[in-house]
């Protein structure tokens, strides 16, 4: 099985140096670049096409997130990890918008880095589960004081698995493979979910997803 190909991307050389010694002690993930910015994080994606690009969510010139925008238009093949001090939703939102496949805290984050590097190079997403669990929170008890319910249950079992797979990041066409239909039922589907759940975007729904745990962690 080949290496996962990593960039990691901070503007301080000791917590590159410190996300280095980390990753060194699995054998299956190789460094293959450092960036200490966000433009160079950029330049050196384009020329080493890494697997996964971590980055940090603050570093000067450009900014992790925008640095992650473009590496994900530029560079189709490569996951981006954001590491980040902030848990709170409109960082995640962001995050999410700007095609970021993972999602880690800082102060949390050496437990589930090599775990968040496997699933994103796998093509799946990872957050750190306690923005899991706080989203979560923050939505019950939105409901609760709303006195509203939950429109997940509205979902067909269908409908269910589809959003699981679109917030996996799946594109339509990978959806239809998977369940073995036609794209145009994975669309019909994906239009049904979201105005059942009253979103409005693919950044949404994935935030959603999250809220629900219907990620998998």
């Amino acid at each position: 099985m080949p290496q996962i190909r990593v960039l990691i991307a901070d503007d301080h050389g000791i917590l590159r140096k410190g996300i280095r010694s980390v990753l060194a002690q699995d054998g299956d993930i190789a460094v293959v670049a450092e960036a200490g910015d966000g433009s160079e994080a950029v330049r050196l994606a384009e020329e080493h096409s890494p697997d996964v690009a971590l980055l940090d969510i603050a570093m000067p010139g450009l900014n992790g997130l925008d640095a992650a925008a473009q590496i994900v238009r530029k560079c189709r093949r490569t996951g981006v990890i954001v590491l980040s001090m902030y848990s709170d939703e409109e960082y995640l939102v962001r995050a999410v918008s700007a095609g970021v496949r993972g999602y880690l805290l800082k102060d949390e984050a050496e437990p589930d880095l090599v775990r968040a590097i496997r699933m994103v190079a796998e093509g799946r997403t990872f957050f750190s589960p306690s923005i899991s669990n706080r989203l979560y929170d923050d939505y019950a008890i939105r409901l609760q004081k709303q006195e509203s319910h939950d429109s997940y249950e509205l979902l067909t079992d269908r409908e269910k698995h589809v959003l699981q797979l679109l917030a996996e990041g799946k594109t339509n066409k990978d959806v239809a493979a998977l369940l073995s239909v036609g794209v145009s039922t994975v669309e019909t589907h994906r239009l049904n979910l979201m105005k059942k759940l009253d979103l409005h975007n693919t950044a949404e729904l994935v935030i959603y997803a999250v809220r629900k745990k219907v990620l998998r962690v």
